[in-house]
């Protein structure tokens, strides 16, 4: 058996997958023609047949079906070995893919900024979601959690920084509707909250068990947007205090409710451990927190 390049068997897979040799072109970005040459170059190389042709498309041999079957494990594999090459590094440049809370990703732009300053090479793409993302299937280098600590075995996780949520108004809506003194004075009061599946949460459980549920004039599944109807003016309503800081017309509301303080955690899996640009990144993020809370 002749040398076959691995190209040439992703390219029949894809004819498989597709069914024609267009289709697979389009799906693969070259000229079909050259999906032709290297069908038939990977089936004289094996001696054997993948498909069968026909009028309408290319249709999977026995042969054929036994690629469709195991290709796509092996794929995987070379996609692991190549995130695992890739992070063995000494230079602090490529991407950098990192994952973090819908609620936090705007908040970390002045910190990717200033990373990028030091580390030019330094491409970022951040992928903003409330679920966790695979960090073994390389979707993401670095995922920043809330909440409680993460637990996998193969997962490093160290703790970032601790973040306190309290509840806020602006000065115009103090001004014209002051501060709730008791939870009786609650009902008293506008409150922009989030939607009943974060109710569980403890700081949010003690409004709304206080309040009626018609005093809630803006409600959401997404934080951000809970803390701009604050910020607007709206009525009263959580934010975390770091965030809080960031804008001088708010005031905090001391409403005794239970303390809300959780921890931020920098996670990434163990083929991550030699990577230069996970480690400066933890590093640079560790440092810039630190600071910023001695300076509070």
């Amino acid at each position: 058996m002749t040398n076959i390049s691995w190209d040439d068997y992703k390219i029949a897979y894809q004819v498989a997958i597709d069914g024609s040799l267009s289709q697979a072109g389009k799906s693969l970005n070259i000229n079909h023609t050259t999906v032709l040459r290297r069908i038939n170059q990977l089936e004289t190389a094996l001696e054997i047949k993948l498909f069968f042709r026909h009028q309408r498309g290319y249709k999977v041999t026995d042969a054929g079906k036994i690629l469709l079957a195991e290709l796509p494990e092996l794929i995987a594999r070379f996609s692991k070995l190549e995130y695992q090459l890739q992070n063995v590094e000494s230079n602090i440049s490529g991407e950098l893919r990192i994952s973090t809370i819908s609620s936090y990703s705007s908040q970390l732009a002045p910190a990717l900024k200033a990373f990028r300053d030091i580390y030019p090479a330094i491409r970022i793409k951040v992928l903003s979601t409330d679920d966790i993302v695979s960090l073994e299937s390389g979707a993401a280098h670095v995922s920043l959690r809330a909440g409680p600590k993460p637990n996998g075995a193969d997962l490093i996780v160290k703790e970032l920084t601790r973040f306190k949520t309290h509840y806020y108004a602006s000065k115009e809506y103090v001004k014209e509707f002051g501060k709730p003194s008791t939870n009786s004075s609650f009902n008293e009061h506008y409150w922009v909250l989030p939607t009943a599946e974060k109710y569980r949460i403890p700081f949010v459980r003690h409004v709304v068990d206080n309040i009626d549920q018609n005093r809630i004039v803006f409600q959401s599944n997404h934080f951000p947007d809970v803390n701009q109807a604050v910020i607007e003016g709206m009525g009263i309503g959580p934010m975390g205090e770091h965030q809080a800081k960031l804008y001088p017309s708010l005031v905090k509301i001391p409403l005794n409710s239970p303390k809300s303080e959780e921890a931020m955690w920098f996670v990434y899996h163990k083929d991550a451990k030699h990577s230069a640009r996970v480690k400066c990144f933890y590093e640079f993020l560790h440092a810039r927190l630190k600071r910023l809370q001695n300076n509070n």
